[in-house]
């Protein structure tokens, strides 16, 4: 889809209450003006910290807000009502819900049980002791609030490979739990960090168990029922067997829609390990681009002294545009969160100007980032800490300049290390630009248009500068871009 534009619409700390999905309807509108073509929501179901849950303490799939289960009918961001609402709202203005699917592990059992566990080592997953030996885990799931309603399935030991926590006797770990399936070893097509990445957290979900395997793709098929789907974001890919996604996925576009939009989270800086994993799930999905929202955390702290014409070295989207979706921030790499690493307010209108204006990938934006947020939360140091995630003013425009502008042959002009462009030719139906930006002193970028913009007058769509520039009679002109900033240069007449 050209010009597509994923919208991250929360962030770890958005307020508990049960506004959210009300807040996708109000805004649903506004969003799809500027240029939003799918909004990414947090999930959906209870998790089992209930009306606090961000939704990544999957408890119960089936449970969209409708049952009291874990101290709360609604989910920390609404009940099933206002869920259909939104999903309905967003479809009703041409956007699409991708929803973010948790099925890596489960957590907040109902129930006990005598298991038989051998001892893994944390540091390396793949070196799991002989002797089993008998302990009491949380392993069993019954969901006592919906009595059954929309399925009748029991989770229990049967369904996980593996737990961190056990009772009589109480020891914290990671224990690989002795059932039938896999021979006492983990799954394998999961990322090799610790040896074996199968188990992350809570009751690690066993998919090689059929009834469970056929279990997820049934709640799939029901889940699109329920709400408005245009895709999914797969968490925590890393720890799932790429076969049970590669499955995954081509069921649900046999039995959704065919063009799900699919993005997982494979949180890899290393391109091979991305294109490696994209050849497991035979290229069915997006992964998101760590390399470059790396880039643009470097380049955000090293200020002046960044050389921008290396920002896309590293970058998924330079080898597979097709399959990268690019971010500048996310729920995870926002400040005090577990893979922290946050571009500088500073710098992120360069970022999101080159991820947005650039045909290659598909960009996500921040909620954060869009809206400005505030909260407090205690640092890896112990300290509480005050963060302010100021609004990015320009980015709406960006996003509206993507739709409006950002048509037709690029041509990237990367000869200078620290001021940048990039051409959008436009076509004969769509208008083009010119992207400058720059991290260093004002500068400006000489460019050859051609003759078709002869004596042309162009403005600044963002309104960073409020100069014009004139084209010469051959269409050659100097765009000029503020010191630290960018512009989207655009013919007046196309305005």
């Amino acid at each position: 889809m050209s010009g597509r534009v994923l919208l991250q619409f929360f962030h770890w700390y958005y307020p508990d209450g049960g506004k959210l999905w009300d807040e996708v309807a109000e805004k649903a509108e506004s969003l799809a003006t500027i240029g939003v073509t799918d909004v990414w929501l947090p999930p959906a179901y209870k998790g089992s910290s209930g009306g606090y849950s961000v939704g990544y303490d999957t408890y119960d799939l089936f449970d969209l807000g409708e049952f009291d289960q874990k101290g709360t009918v609604a989910t920390k961001y609404g009940d099933r009502g206002a869920l259909e609402n939104a999903c309905r709202t967003l479809a009703d203005h041409g956007i699409g819900a991708i929803h973010d699917v948790v099925l890596n592990h489960k957590m907040g059992a109902d129930e006990k049980e005598r298991v038989k566990v051998r001892r893994a080592n944390p540091e390396n997953r793949t070196e799991i002791e002989d002797e089993a030996f008998e302990a009491e885990a949380y392993t069993r799931f019954t969901f006592p609030g919906r009595q059954g309603k929309y399925s009748k399935f029991i989770w229990t030991q049967k369904c996980f490979t593996g737990i961190d926590y056990l009772e009589n006797p109480n020891e914290t770990g990671v224990f690989r739990l002795v059932n039938e399936y896999g021979e006492g070893e983990w799954n394998d097509e999961v990322d090799q960090e610790l040896g074996n990445y199968d188990y992350l957290i809570g009751a690690d979900i066993e998919f090689r168990n059929r009834a469970v395997y056929e279990e997820l793709k049934y709640w799939g098929r029901w889940f699109s029922e329920q709400v408005a789907v245009g895709g999914f974001r797969l968490d925590a890919a890393k720890h799932i067997p790429a076969w049970f996604f590669r499955d995954w996925i081509g069921h649900m576009r046999e039995a959704v829609r065919e063009d799900l939009f699919v993005v997982a989270e494979y949180w890899h800086p290393d391109i091979g390990a991305l294109e490696a994993y994209l050849d497991l799930v035979d290229g069915q999905l997006t992964l998101f681009d760590v390399g470059l929202h790396h880039n643009f955390h470097d380049a955000s702290k090293a200020g002046g002294d960044y050389d921008m014409r290396t920002i896309f070295d590293g970058a998924f989207v330079t080898a597979k545009p097709e399959h990268a979706v690019t971010l500048v921030e996310n729920h995870d790499t926002q400040p005090l969160q577990s893979l922290e690493a946050a571009v500088e307010p500073w710098f992120k209108p360069l970022a999101y100007a080159l991820i947005l204006m650039r045909e290659q990938g598909i960009p996500s934006v921040f909620y954060a980032d869009l809206y400005g947020v505030e909260y407090r939360d205690s640092g890896d140091d112990g300290n509480e800490h005050d963060i302010v995630m100021p609004k990015i003013e320009c980015l709406p425009k960006l996003i509206e300049a993507r739709r409006r502008f950002a048509n037709g042959a690029q041509t990237d002009i990367f000869d200078d290390p620290h001021c940048l462009a990039i051409v959008r030719q436009g076509t004969a139906d769509a208008a083009g630009s010119v992207t400058v930006l720059t991290n260093g002193d004002e500068a400006s970028k000489e460019i050859e248009l051609g003759e078709a913009h002869a004596g042309a007058t162009f403005r600044d769509f963002l309104g960073h500068r409020e100069d014009t520039v004139t084209a010469d009679e051959n269409g050659k002109a100097t765009f000029p871009v503020n010191a630290g900033s960018v512009s989207v240069w655009v013919r007046e007449d196309s305005l």
